[in-house]
């Protein structure tokens, strides 16, 4: 008969285990409220609630001082813990912050509020908590400003769609004559349609003479429906699309001055004006050398990734963060799964875009990607070459390498002479010798 397994048989004995932080506390976020749990020999109540209001987070914050807390664990549920996390970094404290399904996943954890903080209290002293990767306060301000910025293109272009879905209900063909409606062409016909313009030719006039299409057959485009409630559709859109042009632009601006107080890493002026400049001033190396990779891709790698990479101790460890590691599943000598870790990460997703517009590159990058694309597949082939950026990235930014392009002549003679070399090995193996003809 099989045994039952009772509930203690299923948890976790800790008892067993060296306290690595004596000095650890654990809290439950909360939208509302944390749960906060210290030591219990370090306080009467070693289990408090405190309300999510700032000063309720600064007496937070000294409480823990108070009761001789060096290090914190908290869960990253939602976004709730963003602020409480800045709180306890300004006043000195060492903070972890712990995927969820971490502590969930470990056997004999209850749940409610309070036995909650205690738990992660407890797992945290033994040292059984991974912290998740935090970059430093100006790389995280960097990254909120480009975050933000990646938002209001998004906003931009659903006021062009807007726009051109006005277009199409009053009939006036505006895009099939010209390549693009928030061009200088099309915002300045749009412009004088909201004005009242109503005659084809005086607004076929306002074309631009890199205009393609003859003035006829622009006149002919912009034959429409001029319904008021339209035209008002059409107004607002506009005017949704150049707010949100100056809120690009004034964002842009906020990226060029976090850029300039980051500290410089080379030797070039502070008042560097471009952005490629900058981004050598602060990386100490010129990222943008390696192929498929440009200014804004490489802003937004040191944005979401920062430029201190011995947080990685190797550049396996720097892939396998940005998930373009292989998440090998292996059971009983068999490899289950090759396939890479479901994460989310706009670094990673910049280096693949990078190595997919390798397609047409004439270098060694450019030919070990079209290689790849030819036996693995375009999906498999934009994975490896990502990875193997990622890799360039780190080793450039933790050693300070500079990046040297050897040319497609260097890789197809490398690639040439491993593939005689693992000919020689087979023939070897077959009791076979390779002859050159």
């Amino acid at each position: 008969m099989r045994r039952k397994k009772t509930k203690a048989s299923e948890r976790v004995n800790l008892q067993n285990l060296p306290m690595l932080n004596p000095d650890a506390a654990g809290i439950d976020v909360g939208a509302k409220q944390h749960l906060v749990a210290v030591p219990a020999d370090r306080d009467p109540r070693p289990v408090r609630t405190f309300q999510a209001f700032t000063p309720q987070l600064h007496e937070l914050a000294a409480w823990l001082k108070r009761c001789g807390i060096r290090t914190v664990a908290l869960e990253s549920t939602g976004i709730y813990w963003l602020s409480l996390y800045e709180v306890l970094e300004q006043d000195g404290l060492e903070v972890r912050v712990v995927n969820a399904r971490h502590v969930k996943h470990v056997p004999g954890r209850s749940k409610t509020d309070v036995l909650d903080c205690q738990w992660i209290q407890k797992l945290h002293s033994f040292g059984l908590l991974n912290g998740s990767f935090r970059p430093d306060p100006p790389i995280r301000k960097l990254r909120t400003y480009l975050r933000l910025r990646d938002n209001l293109v998004v906003n931009n272009t659903q006021a062009i769609h807007h726009l051109q879905k006005a277009l199409f209900e009053m009939n006036v063909q505006l895009s099939n004559v010209i390549s693009d409606v928030s061009g200088e062409t099309g915002l300045r016909i749009i412009e004088a349609i909201i004005a009242g313009e109503r005659n084809p030719e005086q607004l076929a006039a306002l074309c631009s003479s890199r205009i393609k299409a003859s003035r006829e057959t622009v006149a002919k485009s912009l034959h429409g429906n001029w319904d008021s409630a339209l035209l008002h559709c059409l107004k607002t859109a506009l005017e949704t699309y150049h707010f949100t042009h100056c809120q690009i632009q004034e964002c842009d601006l906020c990226i060029q001055r976090q850029l300039a107080e980051l500290d410089a890493r080379a030797p070039l002026p502070d008042s560097a004006a471009s952005l490629k400049e900058q981004l050598h001033r602060v990386c100490g190396v010129d990222l943008t050398k390696i192929p498929g990779i440009k200014e804004q891709a490489a802003q937004i790698i040191i944005s979401e990734v920062g430029l201190d990479m011995t947080k990685w101790n190797t550049e396996k460890q720097f892939s396998a963060f940005l998930g373009l590691s292989p998440d090998n599943r292996i059971s009983g000598g068999k490899v289950l799964s090759r396939s890479t870790r479901k994460v989310y990460n706009r670094a990673a997703d910049t280096l693949r875009l990078s190595a997919q517009s390798l397609t047409h590159s004439k270098s060694a990058l450019g030919a070990k990607y079209r290689r790849l694309k030819a036996r693995l597949g375009a999906p498999k082939a934009i994975v490896a070459m990502a990875h193997h950026l990622a890799r360039l990235v780190y080793r450039m930014l933790r050693y300070g390498q500079n990046y040297v392009e050897k040319g497609i002549e260097h890789y197809e003679r490398k690639f040439r002479l491993q593939r005689i070399k693992w000919l020689k090995k087979e023939a070897r193996a077959l009791n076979l010798q390779l002859v050159a003809a």
